[in-house]
């Protein structure tokens, strides 16, 4: 397995530098759009759907929407609006569990749950790429959510005893949720003492810090409550040794909308 996780690392890291970081415009949108995709293939089995057909076809609906998206970038407020909304909703879902389940609609509303993850995020990206020091954003995130989940793990594996969400994971615990958050607020810290940042700006930073890091860990259980309701452990074995697409981005798909919102209402860049 570990053989397997290295190998695959291997491969997928120079990919995804090369189209995170090297790819701008419509590469960089149709390069989201193939990960999206491949999300969207996997998420319908977690609604429920088995059969190809109707996965290869939920994935091309979402293909279709991105293609609309893009060539309607007046719709980005809102989605990214609605992505708000979502992840408060998820937030209620997830700390319900199991109870919540018979307000998601069954199937149908799973599938249009997908959307209201996968198109958002998708958008989010996109936006923050065409800011000022889009690049250095997208990267910030990223390590924001990463940073996080290191600690989590550490400290939970020293400290941990209560669970978070039982009923969801039983594997993550409060002391490795405040682990991995004071993980990411000392890095965002260091950060701002490096680069001279204004109290102010420090202490906002912190907070949005906090709330992006919050959220992340939404996203991730929110995947986690549907495969537990489906009874599946990964959400697919199209990356070796490391589960499926959904299985990594799931706390990106949470982060990155919040954190452009949380940018835009800094005056960082428009909608």
């Amino acid at each position: 397995m570990l053989k397997q996780r290295i190998i695959t690392a291997a491969i997928l890291l120079p990919v995804a530098i090369i189209g995170f970081f090297f790819l701008h415009g419509l590469a960089f949108a149709l390069f989201i759009g193939l990960v999206v995709a491949l999300g969207a293939w996997e998420w319908a089995r977690l609604a429920g759907f088995a059969s190809q057909p109707a996965r290869v076809g939920y994935a091309v609906l979402v293909v279709a929407l991105l293609v609309a998206l893009y060539q309607l970038p007046g719709l980005t407020p809102w989605l990214l609006a609605l992505a708000i909304f979502w992840w408060l909703a998820a937030t209620y879902l997830v700390l319900t569990y199991p109870e919540s389940s018979r307000l998601w609609g069954g199937s149908v509303g799973s599938l249009l749950i997908g959307l209201a993850i996968l198109l958002p995020a998708w958008q989010a990206l996109v936006v923050l790429k065409q800011w000022p020091l889009g690049n250095w954003l997208i990267l910030a995130v990223m390590v924001l959510v990463w940073v996080a989940d290191i600690g989590a793990y550490f400290s939970g594996k020293a400290f941990g005893k209560r669970k978070l969400a039982p009923q969801v994971s039983p594997g993550k615990s409060w002391e490795g949720l405040v682990g991995g958050l004071l993980t990411s607020l000392l890095v965002t810290l260091a950060v701002g003492v490096y680069r001279g940042w204004a109290p102010r700006e420090l202490i906002l930073a912190l907070l949005g810090a906090a709330v992006v890091v919050l959220i992340s860990v939404i996203g991730d259980l929110t995947e986690s409550m549907f495969k537990r309701s489906s009874g599946i452990k990964d959400s697919s074995q199209l990356l070796p040794g490391h589960g499926g697409v959904m299985d990594r981005i799931d706390s990106l798909t949470a982060a990155v909308p919040v954190f452009a919102v949380l940018l835009w209402l800094a005056g960082w860049g428009a909608l």
